[in-house]
């Protein structure tokens, strides 16, 4: 089980790398931490339940066919899959409650167990989930001694509303339970925080707790007449049905999220047959954005936009000749309104494409703004304008000074450095332009240019106040 995802999948790239990294985790076998950790879980488990079904006194009698039942039915609720970020939740508390009532309740974690042991074994078969993955549904197995060892302390009893209490308690000490195995497993197996930890359980807590007061009510109907439980049925037909639909949309998700991707990236080879330098320039400003977002605490899907628009930041310019981008002096009123189109133009095509990369069309149509409101296409000011724009435009001005154009030879980083200073405040975010000057500082190898160069000769398109 795992975070329920808030969003909308299609375009949180948030989700897409927790699914990607657990679909590839499946089929990998356990190794190193990882291993340590599952293991210990799941032998502690096994040591645990098997006390607990040895030495504490089931209660009532056991029925084999009731048993049966139960497990195969808990075997189908866990197979209703809703994939959530990192994993998936499931409806299996439908099931455990009953369980709890119906059962012996000492063997009640061992059968738990079972069920979850059992219900991959098709992937197994198939060879989509490695063998070693079993030993994590035992660790998953823990919570069930929790409620388990609540209700065997309360002693054997019909359930009644009257013993809310002792059913809280059992709830708590499901969830307690949980969060601590799971603490031991993936804190100090996997290396997640526990704050991560404990944002993931909130919303798999909410799921079982709004599951338990149904499958209580199943308890309290199938003690009257047994077989009262498998009236769970019909709901979990419905489940399966919306978690296919849910498992889709992710699969689709995750195409567009790739198709995405190739587009982007299909468009940046174009610039670059187009005119080779631009194709370059904006590849180089996509790593040093990236950093620069980073660093300013963007969230992935922040970056995910920051290295779309980075990278396609002068893709308009594909409608600009090559005379004007490599023409060796000024450029003339005209020419200059020509170039100063690429903007606008990237923005339409990129909105043609739609999605993701249609988002960022806004990002590359602002890329050109000044923090003063000098800047064009819209005459934008400060925090108007895009924080991703505002990051690549300092990124983009950066790169255009310590590299080689075709009417100026390179800045030093010094050089480049000072030029970005001067116009921090002006022309580009102060907080953007430090944090780009202390990667630059901390980083020998970017914007590595020659010696300080003469007056550069002044283009209106680049980006900084020394171009001018």
């Amino acid at each position: 089980m795992s975070l329920i995802d808030q969003n909308a999948p299609d375009s949180n790239p948030v989700v897409h790398r927790l699914l990607e990294e657990s679909r590839a985790a499946q089929i990998a076998r356990l190794d190193g931490r990882e291993r340590i950790a599952v293991i210990a879980t799941a032998f502690a488990f096994v040591a645990a339940a098997a006390a607990f079904a040895l030495f504490v006194d089931g209660g009532r009698e056991f029925d084999p066919g009731i048993a049966l039942a139960l497990v195969g039915l808990y075997l189908l609720a866990a197979r209703v899959e809703f994939h959530t970020g990192s994993g998936w939740t499931d409806p299996t508390q439908l099931v455990f409650v009953p369980m709890l009532f119906l059962l012996p309740v000492n063997v009640v974690p061992m059968f738990v167990a079972a069920a979850m042991l059992l219900f991959r074994l098709p992937e197994y078969l198939r060879r989509e989930v490695h063998p070693d993955r079993s030993l994590v549904q035992l660790c998953s197995s823990w919570y069930a001694i929790g409620p388990a060892a609540v209700l065997a302390i309360a002693g054997p009893a019909d359930p009644t509303w009257g013993d809310w209490p002792i059913y809280l308690a059992a709830l708590g000490a499901q969830f307690g339970l949980d969060v601590a195995s799971s603490y031991f497993r993936e804190c100090l197996g996997y290396g997640l925080k526990v704050s991560d930890l404990l944002a993931e359980y909130r919303a798999i807590s909410l799921v079982d707790l709004l599951l338990s007061p149904v499958g209580l009510l199943v308890a309290f109907a199938s003690v009257e007449e047994e077989w009262t439980f498998l009236a769970i049925l019909p709901l979990l037909g419905l489940l399966v049905i919306f978690a296919h639909e849910r498992e889709a949309r992710f699969d689709n998700a995750l195409a567009l999220s790739h198709a995405y991707h190739g587009t982007a990236h299909l468009l940046g080879e174009l610039l670059s047959g187009t005119h080779e330098y631009t194709g370059s320039h904006s590849r180089n400003v996509v790593a040093l954005a990236e950093r620069v977002a980073t660093a300013l605490g963007f969230d992935e899907r922040e970056i995910r936009d920051v290295e779309f628009a980075a990278l396609l930041h002068d893709v308009g310019k594909i409608s600009v000749p090559n005379e004007m981008l490599d023409k060796p002096g000024p450029l003339d009123a005209e020419e200059w309104e020509v170039m100063k189109r690429h903007t606008l133009e990237g923005q339409r095509m990129l909105e043609q494409v739609g999605g993701a990369l249609g988002e960022v069309g806004v990002i590359v149509r602002s890329h050109h703004e000044h923090f003063d409101g000098a800047g064009y296409p819209d005459g934008l000011m400060g925090e108007e304008i895009p924080r991703a724009a505002r990051v690549i435009a300092v990124c983009d001005a950066f790169n255009a000074m310590t590299t080689d154009r075709s009417y100026r030879t390179a800045m030093s980083r010094e050089a480049a450095i000072e030029e970005l200073r001067a116009c921090s405040g002006t022309q580009f975010d102060p907080g953007v332009v430090e944090v780009l000057v202390s990667i630059v500082k901390s980083d020998k190898a970017l914007g590595a240019g020659p010696t300080p160069c003469g007056p550069v000769m002044a283009r209106h398109e680049e980006a900084t106040r020394a171009f001018r």
